[in-house]
């Protein structure tokens, strides 16, 4: 069956129905959901029970790069500083050194197995070389699997920026294949544009985001996530265009926004969570229909001798080295290098080779489906058991909330406090999301001149309101003074009795 703008909205709806329904069961047997939606899209495919012919790999990259932007973002958004700050420098040692040193190991046993030239091993090292942000997000969180310390933070801190890495080295040694004569150094200057272009502007955008999306005064909540998909889009492209990473640049916009008062963030955040679920479903459900299955039979014994020696060998390499600088447990050590998931990026970046037309391109690309297969299956069916056997997992209801699961908790506020705004306090005039108010208390009404008012995060306050505040801690208040006047309970805030 060809795809047709007569049905594709009827084959797509019907497959994504078919894609929850059976994710929602899929744990029940410890299979992955992300393999599942890869399954599906294969069966329907041409070669599946289907028959839908789909063999257009620019359209695949195409909802590639969109999900991977969504992915990202949403994964950037619910990255808590907080929390990330302990693990920054292991976190980024992994997305760089760690990826490259992946990328170079797998790329030379490639080279030595197979009848590649080296410069397309590498290329073939370097589209598998970082671990999948999609699958980690989803399986870790999924799952709801409590880890030690600090090493859920270290797994997606890795996972949502080395994408951004693995793009870098895929692109530089494409460009390699294609131009042998150029040096290996000759790669250099792009990858340094690439990586502080991509940083400097993703820092830029999100300053520049946070101040459109609480300045703007829009008259519906719902489009205040429509306004940061936007932001979301021109930042990507923006720094794509002038020469940077674009993936790097929404991870760090997302991230900078994800620790900020924005208005309406909870309603911002909830909204990228579900489109990143749907985009994950599409990519994935996309990448299985792009896949001929007869095609990767004849690769499977090297496909697999390339996916064990990455799991067993040249991801705990690039692990191990890329941390002998910092303190940490060896059970850590090993859990990291287990958690090495490949799933839909890689595959995504193998469109890259199949587009420029190289002599290999088609034999790449099967094997990195079949990598990434591997990898999902093995790796992501036993995050918990391996977590069990290092000691390194905690009991469900032990698990600690991260500000991102607090923020977006619904505690129920027993404590309400009536405060007072008096002239002279630095709060009136101030808008609601510029008052650093605590996460765990609400403004809940404000009674101002007799009428009482619902207030949002763009609500200014001002002189001589009434406060309504809600808060299930009663020390929370301190911190609820303190936003409003310093010091607490003076220079212009009533406590009233």
């Amino acid at each position: 069956m060809d795809i047709t703008i007569e049905n594709i909205i009827l084959v797509g709806s019907i497959l994504l129905l078919i894609s929850i329904i059976a994710g929602k069961t899929s744990y029940r047997f410890g299979i992955p959901t992300l393999l599942l939606f890869l399954a599906i899209g294969m069966l329907a495919g041409s070669d599946g029970i289907g028959g839908i012919n789909f063999d257009n790999p620019k359209v695949a990259q195409f909802v590639g790069v969109v999900s991977l932007n969504f992915i990202l973002f949403s994964g950037g958004l619910d990255t808590s500083w907080q929390s990330v700050k302990p693990v920054l420098r292991e976190g980024i040692a992994l997305s760089t050194l760690g990826v490259l040193l992946t990328a170079v190991g797998l790329g030379y046993f490639v080279f030595l197995i197979t009848d590649f030239s080296l410069y397309e091993s590498l290329l073939l090292g370097a589209i598998v070389s970082s671990t999948d942000a999609a699958a980690v997000f989803s399986i870790l969180r999924g799952k709801n699997l409590a880890l030690k310390k600090n090493l859920r933070p270290t797994l997606e801190l890795e996972s949502g920026s080395n994408d951004p890495m693995a793009y870098v080295l895929t692109i530089a040694f494409l460009s390699l294949v294609q131009h042998p004569e150029n040096s290996i150094l000759s790669i250099l200057p792009f990858f340094f544009l690439q990586m502080v272009i991509g940083g400097v502007l993703g820092f830029l955008f999100g300053k520049l985001s946070k101040i459109i999306i609480n300045r703007i005064k829009l008259d519906f909540e719902g489009l205040y996530p429509v306004l940061t998909i936007a932001l979301m889009f021109i930042t990507f492209s923006a720094t794509d265009f002038i020469g940077g990473n674009g993936f790097l640049a929404i991870y760090i916009c997302s991230v900078y926004l994800g620790n900020q008062n924005l208005i309406h963030k909870k309603t911002i955040m909830r909204m990228f969570d579900g489109l990143a679920w749907l985009m994950e479903i599409v990519l994935f459900l996309t990448l299985g229909l792009l896949v001929f299955p007869s095609e990767i039979v004849p690769f499977i014994g090297v496909g697999l001798l390339i996916a064990l020696f990455l799991i067993f060998v040249a991801r705990p390499l690039a692990v191990f080295i890329s941390l002998m600088p910092f303190r940490m447990k060896l059970r850590r050590r090993f859990y990291i290098s287990w958690v090495g998931l490949r799933g839909a990026v890689p595959i995504v970046f193998a469109t890259y080779p199949l587009l420029a037309g190289i002599d290999k391109a088609s034999i790449i690309f099967n094997i990195v489906f079949f990598v990434s297969i591997t990898s999902v299956l093995i790796q992501g069916s036993t995050l918990s058991i391996v977590a069990k056997w290092l000691h390194v997992g905690l009991p469900e209801k032990a698990k600690p909330l991260s500000p991102t699961d607090e923020l977006l908790t619904e505690h129920p506020k027993a404590i309400m406090k009536e405060i007072r705004i008096k002239e002279g306090c630095p709060a009136a005039g101030l808008k609601i999301v510029n008052l650093n108010f605590p996460k765990k208390a609400i403004i809940a009404m404000i009674e101002r001149d007799g009428n009482y008012i619902t207030p949002n995060g763009s609500t200014v306050v001002e002189a001589n309101d009434k406060l309504v505040v809600l808060t299930d801690k009663a020390e929370i208040l301190e911190k609820v003074y303190a936003s409003l006047s310093i010091p607490t309970g003076e220079g212009g805030v009533e406590r009233d009795k």
